[in-house]
């Protein structure tokens, strides 16, 4: 909920600024995937922001970890099951992003997640024992997933999935797509603080402005960038925490440890074509730190991202450069 007044404040600021002359404007708002999401279109939307609904409706009931006859319900209930054709398509993906970026996204990290609490609320923090213990089932090479029409997928006895860090980017690209076979040309889609955007502002012909939320100072934003076409997503220490003996802890859990990711960065925010992508990658950036996560970027490319480090410092990647506003007194630097 938290990403998701940042994109408010920025949104309100550009919606009132349309002209009389701007096109027609619908929105639709609803709560889902354990989040609230609204969509904003332009032009002649027709049934298109109903549907768009309903595709994500669809997707959180095969997808929720919490439900016991969603895909992964099932799956994490019994070992093996099959599962659609979009659960399959986005455990490979996660599988893929796992392995690119050295276990950085692992999807069976879900039990160390339980034990400190994240999913439930009843806050702990769990015993070295405990925690190696569930660490021997972190392994997202251990998940088996077919090829067939209706795929089955496979994992060890104590293995469970979550497919959180990349539901909600996979459910903005098909609402994208949605919108777009409607012929719809601009629109702002908010899944919960993963943004994509469809054209620009209608208004102006100009790019949407997006904010990203200041996670030393929650109230305000750290700066805004202007995007077309692209999804921004951004994964924060301040997003789900808790504080105990004077130390606060996050949900951002690193694999290889067990414990709430301690690599120097206090926000990530992943901006490029693909949803699911930038949701898995700011995620796993997030674990990464700054170093690992400018060389993957080297690397790999096909995305931008912003980066703010505990000492306070701003990362940007060149390709936003001119389009990135620092609205703090942080210190920005170009990667």
């Amino acid at each position: 909920m938290k990403k998701t007044r940042i994109f408010a404040l920025a949104a309100v600021l550009l919606l009132t600024a349309c002209t009389p002359d701007a096109p027609y404007q619908a929105n639709i708002s609803f709560f889902s995937m354990d989040t609230y999401m609204e969509i904003t279109a332009y032009g002649h939307v027709g049934t298109s922001l109903d549907d768009c609904k309903d595709e994500i409706n669809r997707l959180e009931a095969l997808l929720s970890v919490t439900s016991p006859d969603s895909d992964i319900g099932r799956l994490n209930a019994s070992g093996m099951t099959d599962v659609s054709p979009e659960t399959a398509e986005i455990i490979k993906y996660a599988q893929r992003i796992g392995g690119e970026t050295n276990g950085a996204l692992d999807i069976t990290v879900y039990p160390v997640l339980k034990e400190w609490g994240f999913t439930t609320g009843d806050y702990k923090i769990p015993d070295g024992d405990t925690l190696n213990a569930l660490l021997q089932k972190v392994d997202f090479t251990q998940i088996k997933a077919d090829d067939s029409a209706i795929p089955a997928v496979t994992v060890p006895d104590g293995v469970q999935l979550d497919l959180g860090a990349l539901a909600k980017g996979y459910a903005s690209d098909k609402a994208a797509e949605i919108l777009r076979e409607n012929g719809i040309t601009s629109a702002l889609i908010n899944l919960g603080g993963s943004i994509m955007t469809i054209g620009g502002n209608p208004s102006s012909g100009s790019p949407w402005r997006i904010g990203i939320r200041n996670p030393f100072s929650l109230d305000e934003n750290i700066g805004v960038i202007e995007v077309a076409d692209k999804a921004v997503v951004t994964s924060g220490s301040y997003e789900r925490c808790f504080t105990a003996d004077g130390k606060t802890y996050h949900h951002i859990i690193d694999p290889a440890t067990g414990c709430p990711a301690e690599s120097g960065l206090v926000s990530v925010t992943v901006i490029g074509g693909s949803g699911i992508m930038c949701d898995a990658l700011s995620t796993a950036f997030f674990v990464m730190g700054a170093e690992k996560a400018a060389e993957f970027h080297r690397e790999k490319g096909g995305f931008d991202m912003i980066l703010v480090t505990v000492e306070g410092e701003i990362l940007i990647t060149e390709g936003i450069a001119d389009t990135f506003t620092n609205l703090s007194k942080l210190p920005l630097t170009v990667l």
